[in-house]
This record gives structure tokens, sequence and C-alpha cells, in this order.
């Protein structure tokens, strides 16, 4: 049965609410949650940005969830880092624990000072930076010169059961590659032709493990609301690859964004106060065969979202479903 995720946006929300809204969401009835890791907001009216590392230890320790994290190894965090911090939440949490990485944004990764390198080399870096986490999580001693380099690391603190490493990409092609290492995929809501093709290059090329969505929604009481959350706090959001990837900072976001249409938002974004356009959206991706949706509530305001969502629209997925 697919479970459902509240996403922990910290791009949007201060860590001490968004520890409240995670508390609340599981007592609200989600089954489970996930993050996002970054340095930096996409916009300056999110206006936030926490160290999901520091707030995963508190989360996993304040709920019974599972958790989930979004990560880019290789610039802005050294691989046997990423090891660290994965081994010690694992060994602390036994089974409730996953990471996804990804090649990462130039808005969170340029802070090193570092070049932004070409996609090309990016992925070849986090191919390495895999495996050398996978080496650390199993017990061994690592030394590795190429994109990334690591001297004699040796993880001393370890889970019995290496937490899953699941593959992040918006593309057929990535997901597809994703398949050579990941423990699972994830993805964020797309039209339903372009999702299936993905899980069918993905699991037609090998992939293994679970299949996670995270699918962004904006819902209020009423629809102009619901489209003002929307269009104030993800207009910045729309851009496609590479742009996504490239732009370096929360002002060059909100200048490109300046004079996006709501039309455009509403293609990212499931925008209703219909809750039973809410319900519909997400029969369609239950329909795909997602073993985890984690929905996000693109407002910072979370605790109505929440409620409503908890009591009126996860028990119709999963009656349903």
């Amino acid at each position: 049965m697919t479970s459902f995720a509240f996403h922990a946006s910290h791009e949007q929300i201060g860590p001490r609410a968004l520890l409240e809204s995670v508390i609340h969401a599981e007592r609200a009835g989600f089954d489970a949650a996930m993050c996002s890791d970054h340095f930096a907001p996409w916009s300056a009216r999110q206006g936030e940005s926490g160290f999901a590392w520091s707030w995963l230890g508190a989360a996993l320790q304040a709920t019974g969830l599972s958790f989930g994290v979004v990560n880019a190894p290789g610039q802005r965090y050294h691989p046997a880092i990423i090891a660290q911090a994965i081994g010690t939440l694992g060994a602390m949490y036994p089974g409730r624990f996953w990471a996804a990485l990804g090649t990462g944004e130039a808005c969170n990764e340029h802070i090193t000072g570092d070049g932004w390198p070409r996609k090309d080399i990016r992925t070849a870096r986090l191919r390495e930076c895999v495996d050398v986490i996978r080496a650390l999580l199993a017990g061994e001693e690592v030394s590795h010169d190429g994109l990334v380099r690591v001297d004699r690391a040796r993880l001393w603190t370890r889970p019995e059961q290496p937490p899953a490493l699941v593959g992040a990409a918006v593309s057929v092609a990535t997901a597809r590659w994703c398949a050579e290492w990941a423990d699972g995929l994830i993805t964020v809501n797309a039209p339903v032709k372009h999702l299936r093709e993905m899980i069918d290059a993905y699991r037609g090329a090998g992939g293994r493990g679970p299949l996670h969505l995270q699918v962004h929604v904006s819902w209020a009481p009423e629809q102009e609301q619901a489209e003002a959350i929307a269009y104030d706090q993800w207009r910045s959001n729309v851009f496609a690859p590479p742009v996504c990837w490239d732009l370096d900072s929360p002002e060059h976001f909100d200048v490109v964004s300046a004079d996006v249409p709501l039309e455009r938002v509403a293609e990212v974004v499931n925008i209703s106060a219909d809750l039973g356009r809410h319900v519909g959206w997400l029969e369609e991706y239950l329909e795909l065969g997602f073993d985890q949706i984690a929905l996000h509530h693109v407002g910072q305001e979370q605790r109505g979202f929440i409620d409503t969502f908890g009591a009126e629209v996860l028990p119709k997925l999963r009656t349903n479903g």
C-alpha cells in the first residue's frame, strides 16, 4: 500500500515551526516525512534555509515517522561526511531513514567558491560519491582520487543495515541512469505520461526498490487564496533544467520569475480549493504505482493543510487505493 508523507520545506519554513508541523502531520495521519536540503531558498520571499541534517535528528526523535532527505554530495558536501551523517542517523533510528542523491543546483553549491561544473561532470562526480558512500557504509576503508578525493576514510559508527540510497531524477534519461546504482527512485509531479516513461525507463534498466513522488500542492478554503499562495511562494520554481540548475542566487530566481503568469505556476503545482480535485490528481499518481507520495503544500502556513488533508484527503486515497 502506498504511504503518504509530509514534505518539510526548509526553504520556506524555519526549523522550529517545521518540527512542530511534522509532529502535527504524524498526529493527523501522515505515514512518513521527507525534507529538502538547501543552503539558500529559491526566492527571497521564501526566506529560510535551515540545516537539514541537524533538523533530521530532532524530527526522528520527536516522531515515529520514517524520513528521507534529498542531498547533493560532491561540492558543498564531501561524500565521506554525507556517509557519516547517513550512518549515524541509520544507527540511531534503524529502518527509518533514507537519502536521495542528486547532482544539485548552483544556488546551493556555489558557496564553496569552486566553479559550477557542466552537467556531465556533475553526473560523473555524483557516481563517484555514490561508490564512496556505499563503501564507507559497508565498513571499508576508502581512498579515492577522482572528481572527489578521499584519503583513508573509515566510518566507525555504522548501522547494521545501511539506509537506502535513492536516485533523484526529473528526466527519463536520468531515471534510466539511476537504475545502475540506486535503491529506489524519487521524482516530482509532472504529466502522467512523463512519469510513466520515467518509471518504465528505471524499471526497464533493472532499477530496484521503491518509487517516491514529491507532489507540490496549494490548497486553501478559497480558490483565489490557493492561487495567491502558489504564486507568491512557488513562481520562482517553474523553470526547467538547465535554468533551475544554473542560476546561483534567490535574487536571480526572483528577477527571472517576476513576470511568470499564474497559468505557468499551475503547470508545476496542483492548485485548487476543491479537495476532490486533489484526490483525483493523487489517484492518478497512485495508479502509476508509486510506493510513497510526499505532499508539499507550497504555503508557509501548514496547519490548515495538514488538518484538512489528514481528515479529508488521505482517508479517501487509502480507501480507493
